[in-house]
């Protein structure tokens, strides 16, 4: 392993950290690793910033095993991990039977919502402030797309995120990454991913919006780049007011025709 990252990465890492306050002096900062291409790269990329940045941190990893499978081995990523100087720790997770348990709801949710409260639960028991998360830039585009045609709400992941009922902070230190270029990082630090154990995976509602964003590409290049751009607050924005509740839609109504308003 070389220990090296090319200096456009190495920049826009260190912008999103700037930026977004993700980092701070003696700050103990978990990584999520699955073994994905995203989480391996993250895990490398904060062992190089680790190395070269004046602000002292620490970090460690934790990679959960869900048990969708009954062969998962972490000794590659331990070895992985031990290479780069980082504490590895894994944890698991029935996941798959609470997901069968549960038949009927979105197993997508179900699995981010007890993946993440077992990450939690590991980091405030030693002693952890910080969660760092490989979510890049085309997954807050992707999450962003989805709230809207799914919720009907305009929201998407924040760079940082501070859990009050945790006093925990959730970073996301590759939003500057596009997927495409996350494809091409094994090269830099050697290590193959692990292929993703999910018996969905490639058929989700995220995957759903992904191969939407890109057939829509194919007749307008520029769409990516205003998703992206329309996530961010602009005084250009203009949305309809929040919706009245019944009962101030009924004082609106009787103000109109000039009738009495029962206090």
């Amino acid at each position: 392993m070389n220990n090296n990252l090319p200096q456009d990465y190495f920049g826009r890492l260190c912008r999103a950290i700037i930026e977004f306050d993700m980092i701070a002096k003696d700050d103990k900062i978990l990584i999520g690793l699955s073994g994905g291409k995203d989480s391996l790269f993250l895990t490398y990329a904060l062992s190089i910033l680790r190395k070269r940045s004046a602000t002292p941190f620490e970090i460690a990893v934790l990679t959960i095993d869900p048990l969708f499978t009954d062969d998962f081995d972490p000794t590659p990523l331990a070895e992985f991990c031990a290479n780069l100087d980082i504490p590895f720790y894994t944890k698991k997770v029935d996941i798959a039977g609470i997901i069968e348990k549960n038949d009927g709801n979105d197993p997508c949710f179900t699995c981010a919502f007890f993946r993440r409260g077992a990450i939690n639960k590991f980091a405030v028991e030693n002693g952890f402030n910080k969660i760092a998360y490989a979510h890049h830039h085309d997954d807050a585009v992707e999450t962003f797309l989805m709230s809207i045609l799914y919720s009907g709400q305009i929201n998407t992941f924040l760079p940082t995120t501070y859990l009050d009922q945790s006093n925990l902070t959730v970073i996301r230190p590759l939003v500057y990454f596009r997927e495409f270029e996350l494809k091409e990082t094994p090269a830099l630090h050697g290590f193959t991913p692990i292929p993703s154990p999910c018996p969905l995976n490639g058929h989700t509602k995220r995957q759903e919006a992904k191969d939407l964003i890109k057939d829509l590409e194919k007749n307008n290049s520029t769409l990516y780049a205003h998703l992206g751009a329309a996530m961010r607050h602009s005084p250009k924005t203009k949305l309809w007011p929040t919706e009245l509740t019944r009962k101030e839609l009924q004082i609106k109504h009787l103000e109109f025709w000039n009738k009495k308003i029962n206090k």
